[in-house]
């Protein structure tokens, strides 16, 4: 059986909201977590530290997903960072040159910390 993306959330210093999320990042999984990212800034929550830390796969809907949670996020004046990136998923930022596109950081504080918080 496959895992299939789940997230945690909790709140960080200020506000931005940090996303964990574990298993795989694909097709399956995609639907699911475009409709929680939705509402996350239908709901205010612009400032969003996604921490890869658990994911094991990404595939092209995967990065789809995050590519509108950032549209998503700046228009509305915030932004998306990545965080506690594996090295098969950041070999796919960097494939498709994401890595220039998205502020990926070491860790979770650290991102946090970028954004003044």
């Amino acid at each position: 059986m496959v895992d299939t993306i789940s997230t945690v959330r909790r709140a960080s210093k200020g506000n931005t909201e940090i996303v964990t999320l574990r298993g795989r990042l694909d097709a399956v999984s995609a639907s699911d977590l475009r409709g929680e990212f939705r509402e996350f800034i239908s709901n205010g929550h612009t400032r969003l530290v996604l921490d890869f830390s658990g994911v094991t796969f990404v595939d092209s809907s995967g990065l789809a997903v995050i590519i509108t949670l950032l549209k998503s996020a700046t228009s509305n004046g915030g932004d998306v960072l990545l965080a506690k990136l594996p090295p098969p998923v950041s070999s796919i930022l960097q494939l498709t040159r994401l890595d220039k596109v998205f502020r990926v950081f070491e860790d979770v504080d650290t991102a946090c910390e970028a954004f003044g918080g």
